[in-house]
């Protein structure tokens, strides 16, 4: 196993390394770029994208202007506009700066935002706790539903129960996420109906005031609605699974031989069965739970006023802040995949019978 798990860790370096490279190189090729952005701005165009819709400018006699690679460049001098670039950088080659960079992530060094005067590292510390509380709670509360009633579904599969609840959880995850968060917000936030739950942030103002107590409840009160509209469509993938996978261990042959020896149904579901049936599932946690952290949340984030990352990712992508796009990318990444090799351990965890070494040989 020692052997099989460093092998797993060296194939992380060049994976990453791949990565890096496929989003370096198409970011070459994304129009408006934080030289632009600056640019734009200090135009009074606003975004930097208006540009490329056409407009008028000044002349092209007053104008630094008319061989300038940036659109937003017309009426500043010539210096500015290198100053800038050897500001960020982008005085030299892409392949000089890829190199820089990556030497600079291998130090720990991921930089500082273009636009907020805050390293790279801090921000997504400021961050985190957000993502954590959605994708931890959300992970969850998954779980906890989706494995008894998927148990439940498979014993009585064909059932009433079993049909009306496939109707349900189908439904649930046809539904989607942001406009699920739309109607509890407007049902329980202060739109039409009832003013229940807050409507924007993870806490209150007076949070620091309040006793131990208060700050658990306070925080949960605000984390419930965006809990629920993250998790409505995972019960569904996570329910079905736990259900097929119960109904192929009940089919084996070891299911009836404990039966034919009079074990009790419980003993028999949750002595022999439930072990086997649950390993694919419980092994798929730190998966899943990195899935909800990076993938699931940005809507969500957006719809509740949540200062998350999903939320820096999407507004750094429209700032093309490339310090954090790119360092946020590395971190997640890296994450990314050890958490994929932190799976394979819960599979070995959950049954020692796996062997990853027998079975690449």
């Amino acid at each position: 196993m020692g052997a099989y798990i460093l092998r797993r860790l060296l194939l992380v370096i060049p994976t990453l390394l791949g990565i890096m490279i496929v989003n370096f190189t198409l970011v070459q090729f994304v129009p408006g770029g934080p030289i632009e952005q600056i640019l734009a701005q200090m135009q009074g165009e606003g975004d930097v994208f208006a540009g490329f819709a056409g407009g008028e400018g000044a002349p092209a006699e007053e104008t630094f202007g008319s061989d300038s690679e940036y659109i937003g460049a017309r009426g500043l001098p010539k210096e500015f506009i290198e100053e800038l670039e050897k500001e960020f950088g982008f005085d030299k080659p892409p392949v000089e700066r890829f190199l820089t960079m990556m030497g600079n992530y291998l130090t720990l060094d991921f930089g500082e935002s273009y636009f907020r005067s805050i390293s790279v590292i801090d921000l997504v510390l400021e961050k985190m706790p957000v993502s954590i509380s959605l994708g931890l709670w959300s992970t969850l509360i998954a779980y906890l539903v989706s494995i008894p009633l998927g148990i439940r579904k498979a014993i009585k599969d064909g059932s009433t129960f079993d049909t009306w609840t496939s109707g349900t959880i189908i439904v649930a995850y046809a539904i989607p996420g942001f406009l699920f968060a739309i109607l509890l917000l407007v049902l329980f936030a202060g739109g039409s109906y009832w003013q229940i739950f807050p409507l924007r942030g993870l806490t209150s103002d007076n949070w620091e005031s309040l006793s131990l107590f208060g700050k658990i409840v306070d925080y949960f009160w605000h984390i419930a609605l965006p809990i629920i509209a993250l998790t409505i469509s995972a019960f569904a993938t996570l329910t079905l699974l736990t259900k097929n996978s119960f109904l192929d261990e009940i089919k084996k042959q070891y299911v009836m031989t404990a039966r034919a020896k009079g074990l009790s149904e419980s003993k028999v579901l949750y002595g022999h069965v439930f072990r086997n049936a649950m390993l694919i599932v419980i092994a798929g946690f730190p998966a899943v739970f990195i899935g909800v952290f990076f993938g699931g949340s940005i809507i969500i984030e957006t719809i509740f006023s949540l200062d998350g990352l999903g939320r820096l990712g999407f507004e750094a992508a429209v700032a093309r802040d490339y310090p954090v796009i790119f360092g946020t990318l590395f971190i997640f990444g890296l994450m990314g995949l050890v958490v994929g090799i932190i799976s394979d351990l819960m599979y070995v965890l959950v049954d020692p019978r796996i062997d990853f070494e027998k079975r690449e040989g």
